[in-house]
């Protein structure tokens, strides 16, 4: 006997059996038919002629013989629903796949930059048992943000979560090779080069990276494997949100949605500003900005969390009377006070080479208060000071903030205007700025700007900057301008001031031309780990003050022995650029003191002493003005240095120079609040800014007269317009020389 089984409607099943011979074809319109209670049923002739009724929904159901679903005779077996609590797992373990995929990108096995506390990897997350930090959890939370708003957008688990783990791998991929390469986490700044030079990408690719690709790619693949697994066992196949109503689910969609996307958006908005309750949040789960270095920051805190705190940093407020109209009468205020300074000078300032050099951490030890040397660390630049324009200069850093001091030089703008949220305008100002007006650009094409830094190119974001800033070089000891000269001293980790100054001395008597220099020397930052063989110097407390601690001691040792080769080499530098032809001046200056006096920084009273490092501008015996001292030279700042040497040089002056010999008259130094510890990098310290007269003494801001308060509002109105504002001052003359 046979059963022959045919589908009548959608709700029976008939199978017709007959003795002795099977007979197989559609049943009559009769046999389908209900039960008298309304049941659809199907009819089947049994061997005695008799019809037998099957029930349509034990027949559907039934995974027997008979055909059901799931059954031998072809079916598909049905799957449970994932419950909603698998869903909640899955979502954590996924968000932090996608955080361990952008960590990888920062995560290299070493690093070529020395650090005082290295995190390499996985600190981040080891830190929360260890040191009660959760940044780890800071960038879940982020990621899931945006984790949860894929998920509304697709509606499907199993579609949102390979795309958000896609994006992850795509940029850890790229954070890799850009850590190999250039030693620089991924910036704000970089997303112009996704519009503009993507055709490129892979000449950024170090050796190998395929290997890296298709790694990145079978992990990938891995995962999408695993996903259409998942969805094939989950009976809802992932679906997020399922009502019958179509608009409340929408509803519902939608509002999920922008919950988590609004979260994000004011985060990325509001983190940088001090202050806000993105910037508390942030702080209170362990985020420890590590502005001098992306990559640190970026293993310190998480990729994410250093990329969004610097997308859109508080620059400073809008002056209350800012306007075109207002700028060109800023303009033409200047372009009177340059022509009358300019009546009286004789002198181009690019008819000369200047040099600037920022000496790390170079200042007296001598003037710290409680510390006594058993011998003259800087007797040579003592000297040197004593017959020419020179100083003292207030710095805003006390143990770092390097290219804060930098940037004031290279800009003649003041970090005391600025708001207290933009603690690094290398990386959070200029990258996005359209117009950066330097002093180097005076000296007209690129090729005559060069700068020296025999260290990473990467660090403050220094590389990217001086091509913007107009330096057709900078040579370093990475990329493309490797310096010439690397040697060390000793058992010193970094390059000596004497082979700094040689490569630099070297590129300036090549050419007849005249040249803007940068010079940042690296020999003298910390650490100050007993360096040096046969060091001579020995300190001591003062008397009649606090005893020093023995790792106090070794550090000033140790620093006070280079900063007397700095002076040595030094003197040196200059006795060779006075053997050219050519005319050239040297703006010598200290960048902040070294962070190594423990005692003396616990007296809130020495933090003036702690901030004045010592600065002299110089010119050879080419140059005419060898010898010269310009009067109000006893303090200084560095964004009066342009103004100074002009004045030195008795060159002419452009409106922005006006302004700030005027300026510099009238208030001789001026820095933001200043604290004797080194120096955070998650705000300006709290308190009042530091002004200095002539003689030293602070003054304060409201005790300004009329026109120091006309100075300072002209001052932070040229500031907002470079740095904030429309840049109305671009198509005027107020940057360009007579």
């Amino acid at each position: 006997m046979m059963t022959c089984i045919w589908p009548i409607t959608n709700w029976a099943w008939v199978g017709w059996r007959h003795a002795n011979h099977t007979k197989c074809g559609y049943m009559s319109d009769e046999i389908n038919d209900k039960n008298d209670d309304g049941t659809n049923v199907a009819d089947a002739v049994s061997p005695s002629g008799e019809i037998e009724v099957l029930d349509i929904k034990r027949a559907d159901s039934s995974s027997g013989r008979n055909g059901g679903k799931g059954g031998r005779n072809g079916g598909r077996r049905e799957y449970k629903p994932f419950p909603g609590w698998l869903y909640g797992v899955l979502f954590v373990v996924f968000d932090m796949a996608a955080v361990a995929a952008l960590q990888w990108g920062v995560s290299q096995s070493g690093t070529r930059v020395q650090l005082s506390s290295p995190v390499v990897g996985w600190g981040f997350v080891s830190k929360m048992w260890t040191k009660g930090n959760f940044v780890f959890v800071l960038n879940l939370l982020l990621i899931g943000a945006l984790y949860l708003a894929l998920l509304m957008l697709f509606n499907r688990f199993w579609i949102a979560t390979p795309v958000l783990l896609a994006v992850a791998i795509i940029v850890g991929v790229i954070e890799h090779f850009k850590v190999s390469i250039r030693y620089e986490a991924i910036l704000p700044s970089d997303l112009g080069f996704l519009g503009s030079n993507t055709g490129n990408l892979m000449s950024f690719t170090p050796p190998g990276a395929h290997w890296i690709i298709l790694g990145a790619f079978a992990v990938f693949l891995v995962f999408v494997a695993l996903f259409v697994v998942l969805n094939h066992v989950d009976g809802r196949h992932g679906r997020m949100i399922r009502f019958d109503n179509k608009g409340l689910a929408a509803g519902i969609r939608l509002m999920v949605f922008l919950l988590p996307s609004l979260f994000f958006g004011l985060y990325c908005d509001q983190v940088s500003t001090v202050g806000s309750w993105a910037n508390g949040f942030s702080k209170a789960l362990g985020d420890t900005p590590s502005m001098w270095d992306s990559v640190y920051d970026a293993q310190r805190n998480g990729p994410l969390v250093s990329f969004t705190r610097q997308l859109n940093p508080t620059i400073m407020d809008e002056p209350s009377d800012y306007s075109e109209a207002t700028m060109k009468e800023v303009v033409k205020r200047y372009e009177a006070a340059a022509e009358k300074i300019n009546a009286s000078r004789t002198k181009n300032m690019t008819d000369s080479t200047v040099v600037y050099v920022l000496s790390e951490s170079f200042s007296d030890p001598a003037r710290v208060p409680g510390v006594k040397l058993n011998k003259d660390a800087i007797p040579e630049v003592r000297a040197i000071k004593s017959g020419t324009t020179s100083g003292l200069m207030l710095s805003s850093g006390y143990g770092g903030g390097t290219a804060n001091l930098e940037y004031m030089g290279l800009s003649g703008l003041s970090m005391a205007n600025f708001d207290s949220s933009l603690t690094s305008p290398y990386q959070q100002l200029v990258p996005g700025q359209h117009w950066t007006p330097t002093i180097n650009q005076m000296w007209g094409a690129p090729k005559n700007s060069i700068a020296f830094h025999p260290y990473e190119p990467s660090m403050y974001s220094r590389a990217t900057n001086y091509k913007k800033f107009g330096f057709a070089h900078f040579y370093t000891l990475q990329g493309d301008d490797i310096i010439k000269h690397r040697d060390k001293i000793d058992r010193s980790p970094y390059v000596s001031d004497k082979a700094t100054y040689q490569s630099a001395l070297e590129d300036i008597s090549s050419t007849d031309s005249n040249q803007f220099i940068q010079i940042i020397t690296m020999q003298n930052h910390m650490p100050y780990n007993d360096w040096y063989a046969d060091n001579e110097f020995k300190a001591t407390a003062a008397d009649g003050a606090d005893s020093l601690g023995s790792d106090e001691v070794t550090a000033i040792d140790t620093y006070a022995k280079g900063a007397s080769i700095t002076d040595t080499e030094t003197k040196n530098f200059l006795d060779e650029l006075n053997k050219l032809d050519k005319p050239v001046t040297v703006v010598f200056y200290g960048d902040h003191l070294p962070g190594i006096y423990e005692t003396a920084s616990q007296d809130t009273n020495n933090s003036l002493a702690l901030h004045l490092t010592d600065y002299f501008i110089w010119s050879n015996k080419a140059s005419g003005s060898q010898g010269k001292k310009v009067d109000n030279s006893v303090y200084s700042s560095p964004n009066y240095f342009v103004a100074q040497t002009a004045e030195h040089m008795n060159a002419k002056v452009s409106p922005y120079l006006a302004f700030l010999t005027l300026m510099h008259k009238k208030v001789s130094a001026m820095e933001p609040p200043v604290v004797n510890k080194i120096q955070g990098w998650d705000r300006i310290p709290e308190g009042q800014d530091i002004y200095l007269d002539a003689a030293g003494n602070p003054m304060a801001e409201d005790e300004f007269d009329e026109q120091t308060k006309q100075l300072m509002t002209d001052y932070k109105l040229i500031q907002y317009d470079i740095t904030a504002g429309k840049n109305y001052l671009k198509d005027t003359d107020f940057m360009d020389l007579p």
